[in-house]
């Protein structure tokens, strides 16, 4: 019944897709590296009462199992936390700024219906230690430098700030359990539900006004000023300030055409402190990309120490940039048994000059034409005779 039927929500990655997965997450950690970046590695399974627990993604997302001695551990389903994990235990020793790159598949259980993978590949960075707008500044540049170097020329990349909506709501609603409902609607993306609740609340139409005007503080600095005319407590200022900050630095590195303010973004990620971002590009539903800022994370693991970070998913990115299959250039050499060694050493020749080869055996062809169609060059060699083919 299930000869050919795989978990739900994972996927196979056959030659074609493969090679092109590894062309694009090769050149993503070329660029990362070239930033100043060193790539870790973290165990697939890590301890639910720490990573677990200490995770953004949901509880009924986790996939969890026991061990040997029944203690609970859990699928990674994200590195931020695994990588706090290892930054905290030893990294922070070093006493500066860590700069993490990472390359791992994450997994999530999905629903039934959803139709989502409930594994896939991110490549990130982390950056531990820095607290300032600059550190923001920085993996927001590379993340613009690492996508277009992998050749994404149609994106954009949404900034927004925890603070923002969290100081209005506080300010207007007086109390989490009302903003939260609100927070749903902006983290689903649902502005008609938004505007619907806003309208009725039980509010003054001064504050009603404030939290429909909250969905029209995008595009560029110019938003942080209608954002003061809204917001005038401590918390919101801050926020409003530090993405003012962000704004400039980002224009010294040349950035200012690849983002954009939204002033009214959320996360599900509970972590999240202060800015963060969505990555967007054509024809996706879905961000490509996302990150920010997370000052408590690590406290968590008994090391405070404030950081920022971002992940691409390798899948949407693909779709992005509507990647076909690769179809590698391969030679092929067939050979009799009177030829075997003749053609082993041919093989090896022109493997040592990079070229991939193929060695097959006559005998275990059942149509030589069908056979050799895909490759670029063939070389037989048979009975007393060596014959090139190319093309």
């Amino acid at each position: 019944m299930f000869m050919f039927e795989k978990p739900h929500g994972m996927r196979d990655t056959l030659p074609g897709l493969y090679e092109t997965k590894k062309r694009v997450r090769s050149t993503l950690i070329d660029v990362i590296g070239l930033w100043g970046y060193r790539f870790v590695e973290t165990p697939t399974l890590e301890f639910y009462e720490t990573v677990g627990v200490q995770s953004a993604i949901l509880e009924q997302q986790l996939f969890k199992l026991l061990d040997q001695e029944g203690k609970t551990l859990v699928l990674r389903p994200d590195m931020t936390g695994p990588i706090a994990r290892v930054a905290a235990s030893k990294l922070l020793k070093q006493n500066h700024p860590i700069r993490v790159g990472y390359a791992a598949n994450v997994f999530r259980a999905q629903e039934r219906e959803g139709g989502r993978p409930a594994e896939f590949e991110q490549v990130g960075v982390e950056l531990i230690g820095d607290g300032s707008a600059s550190a923001d500044a920085e993996v927001i540049a590379l993340v613009v430098s690492a996508l277009k170097n992998a050749g994404l020329t149609s994106f954009k990349i949404s900034i927004g700030h925890i603070g923002i909506a969290d100081a209005l709501f506080m300010d207007v609603l007086g109390n989490e359990e009302r903003a939260q409902v609100l927070r749903r609607f902006l983290y689903e993306k649902n502005y008609v539900g938004y505007r619907e609740h806003a309208k009725s609340l039980n509010l003054s139409s001064i504050d009603k006004n404030r939290l429909l005007e909250l969905l029209e503080l995008r595009g560029g600095i110019e938003t942080c000023g209608s954002a003061k005319a809204i917001i005038d407590c401590e918390q919101g200022k801050s926020a409003i300030s530090q993405l003012e900050a962000l704004w400039q630095t980002l224009g010294d590195y040349g950035c200012a055409e690849d983002v954009r303010l939204d002033l009214s973004m959320v996360s599900h990620m509970s972590y999240y402190t202060g800015i963060l971002f969505e990555i967007y590009a054509e024809n996706v539903g879905f961000p490509i990309g996302n990150g920010g800022r997370y000052d408590q994370l690590l406290g968590r693991f008994d090391h405070p120490a404030p950081a920022t970070g971002f992940g691409i998913r390798i899948d949407r990115l693909l779709e992005a940039l509507n990647a076909e299959d690769t179809q590698e250039k391969m030679d092929i050499v067939i050979f009799s048994t009177e030829q075997r060694v003749e053609a082993i050493q041919f093989a090896e020749e022109e493997r040592r000059k990079g070229k991939k080869v193929v060695l097959q055996d006559l005998a275990g062809i059942e149509n030589i034409d069908q056979m050799t169609k895909s490759f670029q060059n063939v070389t037989y060699f048979i009975g007393s005779r060596k014959e090139e083919q190319h093309g």
